[in-house]
């Protein structure tokens, strides 16, 4: 999209899924470049070992990892619907969700009626089940479950909204314009 070749690649064979299916690798394939490296320097400079935390902290990771592919994919159908000027829509949407999802602190420290928010959303669960794993040592399989669940929905719901954009896009023309 954002060689503003997209026009391209949508006039060739290529499937949507083959599209979106390539997006997805490729946000694996650059986190794995970002935060491999940044666990061995935890290790050699903090002596803070992620790995000795084992499968479960994996299995919250990859639900975090599919929040954001639901999450990315819908930004990549407006942005191919919009333009690239609604990129900035993800990054809003990301800081707009940090305090809802409790990255920094449990879900018990928010007013009643915005626990009730946060609990909708996956992320909420990923993180209350990695502060149980590490303060308490304890894997939460209902929050996991849970977690997958929404996610499965989520992805569910954002392939479909990303076709609904595309179908869009292709009606309006806008694939071949994808300028700021």
């Amino acid at each position: 999209m954002w060689a503003r070749n997209i026009g391209n690649l949508f006039m060739s064979p290529l499937k949507p899924i083959e599209f979106l299916i390539a997006l997805m690798a490729m946000g694996v394939i650059r986190l794995a470049i970002g935060v491999v490296p940044m666990t061995f320097l935890a290790i050699a400079f903090f002596d803070f070992n992620i790995y000795g935390l084992g499968l479960p902290l994996v299995a919250f990771f990859c639900n975090l990892i599919f929040t954001s592919w639901a999450m990315g994919i819908v930004v990549s159908g407006i942005v191919l619907r919009n333009g690239l000027g609604a990129e900035t829509l993800a990054w809003t949407l990301m800081f707009l969700m940090l305090p809802l999802v409790c990255v920094y602190y449990p879900v018990s420290v928010l007013p009643g009626w915005l626990q009730t928010i946060a609990w909708m959303l996956p992320p909420t669960y990923v993180f209350e089940g990695m502060r149980a794993l590490l303060a308490d040592h304890v894997f939460r399989t209902d929050l996991m479950v849970q977690a997958l669940a929404m996610n499965a929905v989520l992805l569910a719901a954002s392939f479909a909204i990303f076709m609904m954009l595309l179908n869009g896009a292709r009606r309006n023309g806008s694939l071949l314009q994808t300028g700021e």
